[in-house]
């Protein structure tokens, strides 16, 4: 992001902001970050170091295979007081659940397993699932029931190590509506498979606060980000662009509400583009003054 414009529009969010993020009303939710997000040219301590000082109570790790890695990880989280919460596992887009090919679909197994067993070692709740992919070699019936009969493969690992499998909505064409997504989930049947909710990845064709709403007490851990879609004047064309918190189209305090409504009491998990210690710690800001009702609606104006 453009240093002067973020600085800018830090500013605005600044100025049209009255009352404290802290304020009483703020919603018991933890905020942690993504791994992701943290400079890369850092160690692993000092990216954790890092995440504490810009005020993140918890983090969210990607599946970490080497298990020296892993560990450094766990004595990171251990040593700077960051719990790890949660596990974005890697391989279900490049080896979908939905595959027909079935050394694909062992593929992904092979990768939840391992994201599954780091949650385990490093004592988080969740492993985040992209359930399926919807493309023009598999038809959405068949993602649908091809990824429920591979997922459910996962579901003894994760009772045995206590582990919830949290099965995502993305741009993967599948799972578009709120009533499906409830539905896709009820019928595991099962307390260890729950859904891990977006918000920004609803935008273009629904509203998050609905979804939320719909999905109720099913959801297990939230995805903060904003997005914006917007026409040029004068043309044909949209800009579509994950922006900072605040400067999109989503109505934060419609968000607040639904949230507030379903008495969600968990973590949530802030997922932007990396960024050095003043935007980490402006994102903080911002992800407080959500949970507390305050966000304006649109940070950028004026600006």
């Amino acid at each position: 992001m453009d240093r002067r414009r973020f600085l800018q529009t830090a500013a605005a969010v600044t100025v049209m902001s009255t009352v404290r993020a802290e304020a009483a009303t703020r919603l018991p939710i933890e905020m942690a970050v993504e791994y992701n997000m943290l400079p890369t040219k850092i160690s692993i301590l000092e990216r954790f170091q890092l995440a504490k000082d810009c005020g993140f109570a918890r983090i969210e790790c990607p599946t970490t295979p080497d298990q020296g890695d892993a560990e450094q990880m766990k004595a990171a989280a251990e040593k700077v007081g960051l719990p790890i919460h949660s596990v974005m596992n890697m391989d279900h887009w490049a080896y979908p659940f939905s595959s027909a090919d079935p050394a694909v679909v062992e593929k992904s197994l092979d990768g939840a397993r391992v994201s599954i067993r780091n949650a385990h070692l490093w004592g988080a709740t969740t492993v985040l699932l992209v359930p399926a992919v919807v493309n023009p070699q598999t038809t959405y019936k068949e993602a649908y029931e091809r990824s429920q009969v591979a997922i459910r493969k996962l579901i003894p690992l994760a009772e045995e190590l206590n582990v919830t499998l949290a099965l995502e909505e993305v741009w993967n064409k599948f799972l578009l509506s709120p009533l499906e997504f409830a539905r896709y989930i009820d019928e595991y049947n099962s307390p260890h498979i729950r859904a891990y909710f977006d918000v920004g990845n609803v935008v273009l064709y629904g509203y998050p606060q609905d979804w939320i709403r719909t999905l109720g007490k099913r959801i297990v851990k939230l995805h903060i980000k904003d997005f914006s879609f917007k026409h040029q004047p004068g043309t044909d064309n949209s800009i579509a662009a994950w922006v900072p918190l605040g400067e999109g189209d989503i109505d934060w305090t419609a968000v607040y509400e639904a949230l507030r409504d379903i008495s969600y009491q968990g973590t949530a998990t802030v997922e932007l583009d990396p960024g050095d210690a003043p935007y980490l710690k402006e994102m903080r800001r911002r992800f407080g003054l959500i949970l507390s009702g305050e966000m304006p609606k649109k940070a950028q104006e004026g600006v």
